[in-house]
């Protein structure tokens, strides 16, 4: 069935998408022309994408939608709220600890919403009698501009969605479907005159509204960045560990988020301050079982070791010393430098001076060698 959809089918989309967890879905047609696809590859032109050259790779199937399926005529985009129980800014401030960005505290979302999007489209399968397929934020689709164009937010001057209803705080999910369905308004953006989101950022990761070079944002150099961080970035990550809320979570439209109801996206009490001596200790085998099922996992322990030995760096703790001294022996070269660099900030000069004479003559990288003389 196309195009002559009745009341009743809406009334039941929204309902299962109540009971599911879900936002009120939106619908828009996809088979227009769009923008989005020349913000993409000026993006890409500029490599402000850097090592994530998965976007590169890809792009001939992310700048449309019909790119990625050829028989896509209508996108349902669908919000699953995760607003957190208070503001994640105030983690920022206890420097002994690790501020993991609200997405990342509890269970992977991947699963808890393809599952019930999967339901979604089960149903929507036998209604329309047309193909289609699920998407969680796994396949070269730009959910974001989709969303927008459905009526679930707009996207902001800091490129993320927002929601009137919900604020900065929504996964997205996305169906396409072969079949032609009655499409909703686009929203407006209602950022107005305000850049809270600008301004705040740390590392000045925004060109310009409504742009984001990657390559300075603390939330790629904490989870996609695979090298070492550079200088310039690591004072202002401070206790970032894994990823960062700032831009999200100063936009005045958090004012109507809400927390949210799933219970396994809730933050694990181990995971809301983790304590960064606990983390500076973890080996393979601990860090998979610490995060097990969480998104964390999948940018593996030398990296979020690496990060902790920033956070370290930063923490003006002294207490802490002997855990990057400890880390000087680290088979990572990631996690070696950013220990020199933790003690460079914590250790008096005389005793990182001491250091330097016992652990240089034996380092191998080159990079950690130079961290020694920064």
């Amino acid at each position: 069935m196309q195009g002559d959809l009745n009341p009743e089918f809406l009334a039941k989309l929204n309902q299962l998408a109540t009971e599911l967890g879900f936002a009120k879905p939106g619908i828009t047609a996809i088979t227009a022309p769009w923008p989005q696809s020349a913000y993409l590859h000026e993006f890409l032109a500029l490599e402000h994408h850097g090592q994530m050259q998965w976007l590169a790779d890809e792009a001939h199937r992310r700048q449309h939608p019909t790119d990625l399926w050829s028989e896509a005529k209508t996108a349902i985009v669908l919000g699953f709220n995760y607003g957190p129980d208070h503001d994640p800014m105030q983690n920022i401030a206890h420097k002994s600890h690790g501020n993991i960005s609200v997405y990342a505290r509890g269970h992977d979302y991947h699963d808890l919403v393809k599952k019930r999007l999967k339901k979604i489209a089960n149903w929507l399968h036998k209604y329309t009698e047309k193909p289609l397929k699920v998407f969680v934020d796994t396949a070269p689709l730009m959910e974001k501009p989709l969303a927008a164009k459905a009526g679930i937010g707009w996207q902001g001057k800091h490129t993320n969605l927002v929601s009137r209803e919900f604020g900065s705080w929504l996964f997205l999910g996305v169906i396409l479907t072969a079949a032609d369905l009655p499409a909703n308004t686009p929203s407006d953006d209602h950022c107005g005159s305000c850049q809270d989101c600008l301004d705040i950022c740390p590392t000045n990761a925004f060109t310009s509204p409504y742009k984001l070079d990657a390559r300075a944002c603390i939330s790629y150099l904490t989870i996609e960045h695979k090298g070492h961080i550079e200088v310039k970035y690591r004072q202002a990550i401070g206790n970032r560990i894994y990823g960062c809320d700032d831009c999200l979570a100063v936009c005045p439209w958090n004012k109507y988020a809400k927390i949210s109801k799933i219970s396994k996206l809730h933050a694990r009490p181990e995971l809301t301050m983790p304590i960064l001596a606990d983390l500076a200790a973890l080996d393979d085998q601990s860090f998979r079982e610490v995060f097990t099922a969480s998104p964390i996992k999948r940018t593996g322990r030398d990296r979020f070791v690496r990060n902790v030995m920033i956070a370290i760096g930063n923490s003006a703790d002294s207490g802490l010393i002997p855990c990057a001294v400890t880390a000087l022996n680290d088979r990572s070269e990631l996690v070696r430098a950013m220990a020199v660099w933790a003690l460079s900030r914590l250790s008096p000069a005389t005793e990182f001076a001491k250091l330097r004479q016992q652990y240089l003559p034996n380092e191998i990288d080159e990079q950690v060698k130079i961290e020694w003389f920064l």
